[in-house]
């Protein structure tokens, strides 16, 4: 499931590299609305990628694909952002504020450019396209440790809560738990997407619908203000490490099925 920024990222590295024709990598967005819209934030970026700006008619996803093939996009990344943390999206400015309300973004550093998908309407998606405030250098979290830190977290954060007694399980939320996994959007990956990301993707999504209902069920059994804010303290690592885990696994699926290129010259 992750989100749509993830499934953009993955696509567009898979196609831009020769890993996918650009009709899957549309077919793929479908996932998550039926219908996807595409602008840009500034008079410079509409100029630069040959798309409407934001309050005019806006294009498809097709013009974006093609802008940047035509920009040379090299690299793509996904980046959740969080209050105190916009790491990856170049600092403050529009994209950051951007990424922020909606707690994704696509980018693409190498050009220095990046994408916030948000719902406007049900089934529609628009896509608005920023420029990075300054360069933001590659740092991500290897694969395998993100798996790991993921697992520690989903240990450490049930101990805390176990030992503060807030960790009840409430009637039914097993069935809720399921639920919420069958209904999530399954978007495809592109062939060739290594299958340990996609398993990390896949804990990673477990475990955040866990997390969800658990925001969902606050304060738990905590019976305090103090209670409640240990109770939240507990689940942050836990977050942060499902978080970590996508960009991760994104960023894996990305380095490989950008390597197709060197393989299939």
């Amino acid at each position: 499931m992750c989100c749509p920024s993830a499934t953009f990222a993955v696509w567009c590295a898979a196609w831009l590299h020769g890993a996918a024709a650009s009709d899957d990598a549309l077919d793929a967005l479908q996932a998550w609305g039926e219908a996807h819209e595409v602008v840009a934030a500034d008079p410079g970026t509409a100029e630069a990628f040959a798309i409407p700006l934001t309050g005019s008619v806006p294009a498809q996803p097709a013009a974006l694909l093609t802008a940047l093939r035509r920009l040379k996009a090299q690299d793509a990344r996904l980046v959740l952002p969080v209050p105190g943390d916009v790491r990856g999206l170049g600092g403050g400015g529009p994209l950051a504020e951007a990424a922020l309300r909606t707690g994704e973004a696509a980018t693409f550093p190498g050009i220095g450019y990046g994408v916030v998908p948000q719902p406007i309407a049900e089934g529609l998606l628009r896509w608005t396209v920023y420029p990075l405030a300054v360069p933001v250098p590659a740092e991500s979290v290897g694969l395998g440790e993100a798996e790991n830190a993921l697992t520690d977290a989903v240990r450490t954060s049930a101990g805390a809560l176990q030992e503060m007694e807030v960790a009840r399980e409430r009637p039914g939320v097993r069935d809720e738990l399921s639920a919420r996994l069958r209904s999530a959007p399954r978007p495809d990956w592109p062939r060739g997407t290594p299958g340990r990301a996609l398993r990390v993707l896949q804990r990673a999504d477990e475990v955040g619908a866990i997390l969800a209902l658990a925001l969902t069920d606050e304060p738990g059994s905590a019976v305090s203000a103090s209670a409640a804010d240990r109770r939240a303290e507990a689940l942050r690592p836990l977050s942060d490490a499902v978080r970590t885990a996508r960009v991760a696994a994104v960023a894996e699926a990305v380095r490989v099925l950008t390597d197709y290129a060197d393989r299939h010259p």
